[in-house]
């Protein structure tokens, strides 16, 4: 169920570990040597930074009237044409394109390498002498430490700039290290990078949404580092996603998924939502899907059900909520209390979840 069309999505190796512990965790020290790095201010970060800074977009389903789309960030690590960002940004698709600062695109003919485990790829196009964002150490970082946030929320190549603070560095059960970070990330922002205050990337962000709270973090630059110097040999973007399949349930690409019956709502069903209801309605599927996606992957179809019933009770019970959305809700609930089993009830939920993205989409792009 890796189907996320505009949403940032963490592996189950991260996302599961984060939301059983998004808090309690201690801060891990660091060793850090002397330096004569000039520290730079968040302007000149941006400045520096911007040209090697693009937007990825996937074609996730190409058929006239059916087609997705799904957007995220990269960055430049290699002048060859290496772009590093998030798997999920580029999972199920063979037709990734990549848009740069100067407005160029280039399609991408090969994924390099990647790391599922900690939700990293490394993708390439066909272009030469391009600038290029430095690497950092990232075990060099601890809380309380700035950090600058660069992406492009919602798709959109705006170069959104945030900055916070490492709030912390945990050391994960399955034995990763993420950095929870203060700086907010926007949707479409995943696979984006992450500096610090000499300009160099210590992490490459990614969000998670946990007990109500929006949650940012980064998956720290030295993996990164690991998978540039792997010996992995790098395939074609069909062969790809032929591995890694845009809705795989369980980790079995042999096991159909269900029939999809997504609902296809009328404008008229956000009648009476203000602008912040439709947002957080946005925000809140999108991060249910954030998690529920890759725990479903991994096998844990009740897990992922429940994470979704969980958003879906929610906003039908809250009579703030526009009457339209309750009972769409109400409707997915209702579906999935008649299926026998949780892969059904996921999917019941799932298709709740697109219907309502589809008609938030249809109404900021009409007249």
């Amino acid at each position: 169920m890796v189907s996320v069309t505009r949403s940032s999505r963490v592996p189950a190796a991260l996302g599961a570990a984060l939301l059983a512990g998004a808090v309690g965790f201690g801060c891990s020290g660091s060793t850090r040597g002397t330096s004569s790095r000039t520290r730079l201010s968040t302007k000149e970060i941006v400045e520096r930074n911007k040209p090697s800074i693009v937007r990825i977009e996937s074609r996730v389903d190409s058929r006239p009237g059916n087609e997705k789309r799904s957007f995220g960030t990269g960055f430049v690590v290699a002048a060859d044409g290496r772009i590093a960002t998030n798997l999920h940004v580029i999972i199920g698709s063979a037709d990734v394109k990549v848009r740069m600062a100067d407005g160029s695109e280039f399609k991408v003919q090969r994924v390099v390498a990647v790391d599922p485990q900690r939700d990293l790829a490394i993708i390439g196009i066909d272009a030469q002498n391009l600038p290029t964002a430095r690497l950092g150490n990232s075990d060099e970082v601890s809380a309380g430490d700035r950090v600058v946030a660069i992406g492009n929320p919602l798709g959109v190549l705006d170069y959104t700039v945030s900055d916070g603070l490492i709030s912390s560095v945990r050391q994960l059960d399955e034995g990763i290290k993420v950095l929870q970070i203060s700086a907010p990330i926007s949707q479409g922002s995943s696979g984006g990078p992450l500096f610090n205050p000499y300009g160099e990337v210590i992490g490459v962000a990614t969000l998670i949404s946990a007990e109500g709270q929006n949650l940012n973090f980064g998956v720290p630059s030295n993996y990164l580092r690991q998978l540039l110097a792997s010996k992995q040999a790098g395939e074609t973007m069909a062969k790809f996603a032929s591995r890694f399949p845009q809705e795989r349930p369980g980790g079995d690409p042999s096991r159909r998924n269900p029939a999809r019956k997504i609902p296809d709502h009328p404008l008229t069903l956000l009648d009476g939502c203000s602008p912040d209801q439709v947002a957080d309605l946005f925000r809140s599927i999108s991060d249910a899907i954030s998690i529920g996606a890759p725990v479903y992957n991994r096998g844990e179809h009740e897990a992922c059900f429940v994470i979704y019933r969980k958003v879906a009770e929610k906003f039908e019970g809250d009579k703030k909520v526009c009457k339209g959305v309750r009972d769409a809700f109400g409707q997915g609930l209702l579906r999935a209390d008649t299926l026998e089993n949780f892969t059904d009830k996921a999917w019941a939920m799932r298709d709740t979840f697109d219907g309502l993205l589809g008609v938030i989409e249809r109404k900021a792009t009409s007249p």
